[in-house]
């Protein structure tokens, strides 16, 4: 069966300091056909996909990340869009993956993904269908965010139970769950956000112990010591 596959490029590539806009980007659509004629290829359908923060990187013309990692390389105008997400497998020929399988990887801003190389395939994992949690999740606190939030509290900052941990840009995808583990663990919580409400909801729904906007703070390091000592 064939169908209409509706996705998201980029337009315009970004200046260094610019922010996207909506006239950056445009809805395209392509014929897909749902069964794998190609050896080793895996055909999604998706159901969440995710907006992460390094992914405006890869919107600008220059940007110092292109060489970090190999997803995120840069967008050319007219490419459409990959991210991580989460979708149903309609179609495979990669003994791994069946029809009907929750799947999580790389796939796209789009209604399908045709998932074919060593790479994207690497990057493709079945879901456990015995989870208790939203799908959703899996783009959030299960996905780039959540695991970049995890291994750099546990794995790198290495915390104690007691210390002062200070965040910085703490409403953020990663900021706001590394202040959430940080609690969790017993930690006295310090984080930066960049207008009244940002702050206002680390403190009232994440319960960040001492949140503030460092736009009010002529001198961090001063701010950071008094908050820190409390």
């Amino acid at each position: 069966m064939e169908v209409e596959n509706k996705y998201v490029t980029l337009k315009n590539q970004l200046e260094r300091n610019e922010e996207p806009k909506e006239t950056d980007f445009e809805f395209k659509t392509s014929t897909i056909l749902l069964a794998s004629s190609n050896e080793d290829e895996v055909i999604v359908q998706n159901l969440y996909v995710s907006i992460d923060p390094y992914q405006i990187n890869r919107m600008k013309k220059q940007s110092a990340s292109y060489k970090a990692i190999n997803f995120s390389l840069p967008l050319s105008p007219g490419q459409a869009i990959d991210a991580y997400g989460v979708g149903r497998v309609v179609a495979s020929t990669n003994s791994k993956f069946a029809k009907g399988d929750l799947v999580a990887g790389l796939l796209g801003w789009e209604e399908y993904s045709v998932i074919q190389g060593e790479f994207k395939l690497s990057l493709l994992r079945k879901l456990e269908t015995t989870m208790d949690l939203p799908l959703s999740h899996q783009v959030g606190v299960l996905g780039f965010s959540g695991l970049t939030a995890y291994a750099g509290f546990y794995n790198v900052g290495r915390p104690k139970k007691g210390d002062k941990v200070f965040v910085s840009a703490a409403s953020g995808s990663v900021g706001n769950l590394v202040g959430q583990y940080a609690k969790l663990y017993g930690c006295y919580v310090v984080g930066s956000a960049g207008n009244k409400q940002k702050v206002e909801m680390l403190r009232d729904k994440l319960g960040f112990d001492d949140p503030f906007n460092y736009k009010d703070e002529s001198d961090l390091t001063s701010t950071l010591q008094l908050y820190l000592k409390n």
